[in-house]
C-alpha cells in the first residue's frame, strides 16, 4: 500500500476510475454485441436501427471519457454502419 498521503489519494482515485470504467466497458460490450447480432440478415430494420444508435452512442461516450481510444470507437461505428448499408442494399 502507498505510504505518502498523496499516493494514498491517488490509489483511491485510481480505484474509483477503474470501477467506473469497468461498468462503462461492460455496458459497451453488451451493446456492441447486440448491434452485431441485429445486423444478421432477416432482422427488422427498426431493430437494427435502434441497436446501432444505442451502440454508437455508448461508443462515442466511452471514447470521449477516455475509456476506449477514439479511433477504436470510430472504427467500430464505421464497420457497423457499412454492414447495415450492405444489408439495406440487398
Amino acid at each position: 500500500m502507498a505510504d505518502h498521503k498523496s499516493a494514498r489519494k491517488r490509489a483511491r482515485q485510481s480505484e474509483k476510475r477503474r470501477v467506473r470504467n469497468r461498468q462503462v466497458r461492460t455496458r459497451l460490450r453488451g451493446a456492441v454485441k447486440q448491434a452485431q447480432s441485429a445486423l444478421a440478415p432477416g432482422t427488422a430494420a427498426e431493430a437494427v436501427g435502434s441497436a446501432l444508435r444505442s451502440a454508437e452512442s455508448l461508443l462515442r461516450r466511452a471514447a470521449s471519457k477516455g475509456v476506449i481510444p477514439k479511433q477504436r470507437a470510430s472504427r467500430l461505428i464505421s464497420r457497423m454502419a457499412r454492414r447495415r448499408n450492405q444489408l439495406a442494399a440487398k
